[in-house]
């Protein structure tokens, strides 16, 4: 059986640490360049409307997050990490190999895993789900549908990009 407490733990690290990576896109915060900037980014990376993607990204990633940690409407949370890991691997990772150290998709890759894991797993007694449950969230279709949607959406997201130029700075 799988310890509510180790769910709690892993939830709150990759979900807490995704929030702060959407609260620089959304907000600035913790050394980001908000919207505006992520956006010059994004620019750089091909995306057509680069603010509006580089906010829904931010979204992805803070909303994502915060339901992950708080174990919160089952595999949404995941689905929207898992959706805006794919965009980042696909559109900036995936061409510097592996380790992460080179810029690769090793820490995207890693969180999306984390994210598949736990839709699947479910969040734990110790969450807001166990508390009030929302019918259909538990089920493992429900974890099939989110992800698939959340892959779909990724993979539509990265074939809207243009050729990318070269990236000046990452978020």
């Amino acid at each position: 059986m799988v310890s509510s407490f180790a769910l709690l733990v892993a939830r709150l690290v990759v979900g807490l640490g995704l929030a702060t990576h959407g609260s620089q896109k959304l907000f600035g915060w913790f050394g980001g360049s908000g919207p505006k900037g992520i956006g010059a980014y994004f620019a750089t990376l091909g995306f057509p409307a680069p603010v509006a993607f580089a906010i829904l990204a931010g979204i992805g990633e803070f909303a994502g997050g915060l339901l992950l940690a708080v174990g919160w409407l089952g595999p949404i949370g995941p689905a929207l990490i898992i959706t805006v890991m794919l965009v980042a691997s696909l559109s900036e990772h995936l061409p510097h190999g592996f380790f992460n150290y080179n810029g690769g998709y090793e820490l995207p890759a890693a969180y999306a895993m984390t994210a598949l894991v736990l839709a699947f797993v479910g969040p734990g007694s110790l969450s807001i789900d166990a508390l009030v449950p929302v019918a259909g969230l538990a089920h493992p279709e429900a974890a099939w549908i989110a992800i698939g949607a959340g892959l779909l959406i990724g993979l539509v997201v990265s074939a809207m990009r243009r050729a990318p130029h070269t990236s000046e700075k990452r978020a």
